[in-house]
């Protein structure tokens, strides 16, 4: 048994005797998720958590970009799109948006944004990790929430496209999921999987995963970090957090 299909027998037996409202919100049974995928995202925000949701998936893992094919990080690593816009399911339970440096060109491309609009209408759970959630928000699909997002534009650029932020790692109003910066995936996605098929299934996720984060530096927030690092962070993150300001504001 691999993995991605643990789910399938070593805790198929667990799942099915847990009570209906440990397995799913929506009520059903099939999970189906769409993770969207464009030039200039951070690989992480999508492959950590499709790590952790793709055995509650399945075949109903669906990689979505404009066109089929390679899609480029903002670190050069490419993730294969297996579908288009037009060919992913009109209906998923999952709906999913990861951030990166491409963030500002997505919070303009009308494409990207119907899609999300069209998807979203229908999806159970709207998702998104670090700057996705901003993609989310130029998409409408935020407003009158409460969300988070990467630290270097929480607090500046969310309220813009009317959404409360929240100083979370992983933020849940009603349907929508949001998630703090990059590494934020991985709680994103248990937490989420805890909701979908129970405590079980993400509990056995994380220990497969041997995710016991023991980071080597106390050093993950602003907060910790102290301002030297965070002036240097911010440096890094500069181009990023500006460019996501623009795009909010000009859409207005």
């Amino acid at each position: 048994m691999d993995r991605r299909d643990f789910t399938v027998s070593a805790l198929a037996a667990t799942l099915l005797s847990r009570p209906t409202s440990a397995r799913s919100d929506s009520g059903a049974e099939a999970t189906s998720i769409a993770m969207l995928l464009y030039p200039g995202m951070t690989a992480l925000d999508v492959v950590g958590p499709q790590e952790l949701l793709a055995g509650l998936a399945g075949g109903n893992l669906h990689l979505v970009a404009k066109d089929i094919g390679p899609v480029e990080s903002d670190t050069g690593l490419a993730i294969v799109a297996t579908h288009d816009f037009a060919t992913c399911p009109r209906d998923v339970t999952v709906l999913f948006v990861p951030g990166g440096d491409g963030t500002p060109a997505q919070m303009r491309d009308a494409d990207t944004l119907a899609f999300l609009r069209d998807r979203a209408a229908r999806a159970a759970w709207i998702t998104s990790v670090c700057t996705g959630s901003l993609i989310l928000g130029a998409a409408g699909l935020l407003d009158g929430y409460r969300a988070t997002s990467h630290w270097c534009v929480r607090d500046t650029v969310l309220p813009l496209l009317g959404a409360t932020p929240v100083d979370k790692r992983v933020v849940f109003d009603r349907n929508r999921v949001t998630a703090a910066g990059i590494s934020a995936g991985l709680d994103f996605a248990l937490a989420l999987a805890a909701r979908l098929k129970g405590e079980v299934f993400a509990k056995t996720a994380q220990l497969v995963a041997e995710y016991a984060p023991q980071p080597p530096f106390q050093a993950g927030t602003p907060t910790e970090a102290g301002l030297e690092i965070t002036r240097a962070a911010g440096e890094i993150l500069k181009a990023l957090a500006e460019g996501s300001q623009k795009a909010a504001t000009g859409r207005r």
